[in-house]
């Protein structure tokens, strides 16, 4: 398993806010849980790293940084 955290620059949405947003794992099967870090939190599980990002990263504007190596 690898821990990462979510660190977004800029907050298109105004919900989220900026900096350290999320933070998850991601399992020895690829899949991906996310759990939110903001006023409005959630959990979500991913199939992958790949797909997460391609919904919350917003075009670069989130960051995935792995803690892990």
């Amino acid at each position: 398993m690898r821990r990462f955290r979510l660190n977004r620059k800029e907050d298109e949405s105004g919900v989220s806010g900026t900096g350290f947003v999320a933070e998850g794992v991601e399992l020895g099967n690829k899949m991906c849980v996310l759990s939110w870090l903001t006023r409005h939190t959630s959990v979500a599980i991913y199939p992958c790293v790949e797909e997460m990002m391609t919904v919350h990263g917003h075009g670069g504007k989130t960051v995935l940084e792995w803690i892990d190596p």
